[in-house]
């Protein structure tokens, strides 16, 4: 019979296995508590890049403490119990037996610099992760008054975190980023986004005038292929100076071959033959939601790239980078689709002409000697 466990026993043999960043940091702050002139040593590090709050605190507490005299704090623990005292209210967990555990387990006092790169880099890889979740947030967060003005902010935000990390740690050889990226399922479109491409076809269909200005929109903005090829066909036959209606339109997607897997002809005419306002503002609808689309597929990317452990901080900038220039873009063509045209130049007007008769005719020089 199984021996009933008590709720409130403590399963440590449940808990993860610590990360290599944790002995990292048990390894600075035990070279710290060992040598604290090392402090100097360190560079620009903060206790918020701790991944762990008690060595952060603690940290922080040999940052504020005076530092001892080095012959003095070989035999007097005065320094350590004034570290102690003053972490303590931001970590009640730490005991002054941990202190001494952080001494034992530390190889090199003399790696201390290298262990305070190490817990930088584990930070910066936290904190790409963290916008890069949240760009993803944003672009799918339908409760946002303006959601494409949004999500590219949050998007510049994320690229000069990458400018900050560039300059923090020093470019190398190597390769991208390896980790293999989950492939973005196959949205299902929405009914919504499906409505929009019909009335942006039929708008245009019937206004194909304002095709010709609407360059800022690709066929692989679309959702659903048959509307982006439908739009293949009217861009072609305005580009071409073809006359545009439904019937000349199903004879474009005859050509493409639309109609050679099962698309009713007729099916094709009605999807062309509703128009509904103007195809300027349907396209940009389209195109808005083909901008969010691609900043959660790039912060899903990010997301991963920051997730795998074996990336360097330079790997990270360098995947990253590349995947923001997708979004950027398509940025651009919303930039162009949204930003209203300059006015035409106006033409100076000519002079006009004097009423009082033909302009006097120049005399060549001695003529009026000869008379």
């Amino acid at each position: 019979m199984p021996q009933p466990t008590d709720p409130h026993e403590d399963r440590l043999d449940d808990l993860p296995p610590a990360r290599p960043v944790h002995y990292a940091e048990q390894a600075l702050l035990g070279a710290l508590l060992l040598d604290p002139h090392r402090l100097t040593e360190i560079g620009d590090l903060d206790a918020s890049q701790f991944g762990n709050h008690a060595h952060g605190a603690l940290f922080k507490a040999m940052r504020t403490a005076p530092p001892p005299d080095p012959q003095t704090h070989r035999s007097d623990p005065a320094w350590l119990n004034t570290v102690l005292d003053t972490a303590r209210p931001h970590a009640p967990g730490l005991t002054a037996s941990y202190l001494h555990t952080l001494i034992q387990v530390c190889p090199w006092p003399k790696h201390a610099p290298t262990y305070a790169r190490m817990i930088r880099a584990d930070h910066a890889r936290r904190t790409l992760l963290m916008h890069a979740e949240r760009l993803a947030q944003t672009a799918t967060d339908t409760t946002l008054p303006n959601p494409a003005a949004t999500t590219l902010a949050q998007a510049d935000t994320l690229g000069q975190f990458l400018d900050t990390l560039a300059g923090q740690f020093a470019p190398h050889r190597g390769s991208p980023p390896r980790t293999v990226v989950p492939g973005t399922p196959a949205g299902h479109s929405s009914e919504e986004a499906l409505d929009e491409e019909r009335l942006l076809l039929a708008t245009a269909t019937a206004y194909p005038a304002e095709v010709k200005d609407m360059r800022w929109l690709q066929p692989d903005d679309f959702t659903l292929p048959l509307h982006a090829a439908v739009w293949q066909c009217l861009t072609a036959l305005v580009h071409n100076g073809e006359p545009v209606d439904p019937v000349t339109v199903l004879w474009e997607a005859q050509h493409r071959g639309l109609l050679a897997d099962g698309l009713d002809p007729s099916d094709l005419i009605a999807l062309v033959s509703t128009p509904v306002g103007s195809a300027e503002h349907w396209g940009e609808r389209v195109l808005q939601r083909a901008l969010l689309a691609r900043a959660f597929d790039v912060g899903n990317r990010i997301t991963a790239y920051a997730q795998d452990p074996a990336n360097t901080p330079y790997q990270l900038v360098t995947g990253s980078r590349r995947a923001l220039a997708d979004l950027h873009a398509l940025r651009t063509r919303w930039q162009r689709s949204t930003t209203p045209a300059p006015p035409a130049p106006r033409t100076p007007r000519s002079p006009a002409a004097s009423r009082a008769g033909p302009p006097p005719r120049a005399i060549a020089p001695g003529a009026r000697a000869l008379r």
